[in-house]
């Protein structure tokens, strides 16, 4: 009797890298081939995206559905109003989200699945104006659309041709293009793809400034440059932040003394006690303004050989409004 065939026996039977390779050779030539066969009725679609007043309603069934999960996802993350509507749920209910401002794009390959073709059917009559991404340009879903944008990809990278591969990545990758596209035709800028990702470190990066994350008010270690040494140490040791900044009576930076400038001045022999703050003092600090970006003042504070670990923050009057140690930035996952 023939035993069945093990992994081993399986890898020797066929190379599994060059499987690997070969799925990826058909995927990219699907994308090749829907790269070639970009139409004036993509444009029209983003253009429709566009103009929509509404919202874009993506929708499919089975791995399709999937693709179009995703792809109202990234719709939404680059600055266009869209959500995914599943099918058969849409049917018993949810249908009632969509209105006759919105846009509805149809994910579907083969365009004969038939609980999105009845669905489609309905939201044709609300109004809402209908687009089908498809490998079959004379399906009853690309009859029930306004614009059709076929997707016909030469062969699947499945050994039979029947499980979409390369047909899913083909559509994973026309969404992506539509989302971009729309990005540069509404301007989104970095900030406001931040707005959208306030949770991530790219969120955090391009929306966090120094005012954010300093010690201010009665956290901000702070002196007036005639009090005495006695009571600038009193303040070094109360704030714990290993300096304190020295400002005239108008509230403006005019030097800042580290437990580094303390240390110098002892090991010069002079008595501490009886000098200026000035006399301690390092008249010319690095600075960072309220309003910069907190990941570019933790870039100032890291790029010399020796990193500064903490600097006194300036408003657009160059008064001290805070201090921000290098830790604060860290901590705040740049």
């Amino acid at each position: 009797m023939r035993k069945p065939f093990g992994a081993a026996e399986s890898a020797a039977k066929f190379g599994i890298l060059e499987e690997m390779a070969k799925v990826l050779d058909i995927e990219i030539e699907a994308l090749q081939s829907v790269r070639q066969q970009l139409s004036s009725e993509f444009e029209e679609a983003v253009k429709t995206f566009a103009a929509c007043t509404g919202q874009i309603i993506v929708t499919g069934v089975g791995k399709s559905g999937i693709i179009a999960t995703k792809i109202a996802a990234t719709l939404r993350s680059t600055g266009t109003a869209a959500t995914f509507l599943h099918a058969g749920e849409a049917l018993h209910g949810d249908i009632g989200m969509v209105g006759p401002t919105d846009v509805v794009l149809a994910v579907g390959k083969s365009g004969e699945t038939s609980e999105l073709n009845i669905l489609l059917r309905f939201l044709k009559k609300s109004g809402a104006r209908i687009i089908s991404l498809t490998s079959n340009e004379s399906s009853s879903m690309a009859k029930l659309s306004d614009i059709v944008l076929n997707l016909h990809v030469p062969r699947e990278a499945c050994p039979l041709n029947l499980t979409p591969t390369a047909s899913t990545t083909a559509s994973l990758a026309i969404g992506d293009a539509i989302a971009v596209a729309l990005m540069k035709l509404k301007n989104i800028s970095e900030s406001d793809f931040a707005r959208r990702h306030p949770g991530g470190q790219l969120g955090r990066r391009l929306l966090l400034t120094v005012e954010d994350v300093m010690r201010k008010n009665e956290e901000n270690p702070i002196i007036r440059v005639d009090r005495t040494v006695k009571e600038m140490l009193v303040q070094v040791t109360a704030f714990r932040v290993g300096a304190v900044s020295v400002v005239n009576a108008a509230g403006e930076l005019l030097g800042l003394v580290t437990d580094y400038d303390i240390r110098k001045a002892l090991e010069s022999g002079r008595d501490l006690l009886s000098l200026q703050i000035s006399d301690i003092m390092n008249p010319s600090p690095d600075v960072v303004f309220s309003d910069e970006k907190a990941v570019d003042a933790l870039e100032k504070m890291k790029e010399r050989n020796k990193p500064t670990a903490v600097v006194p923050v300036l408003d657009g009057q160059r008064k001290v409004v805070g201090m921000v140690h290098l830790h604060d930035l860290i901590s705040a996952g740049l």
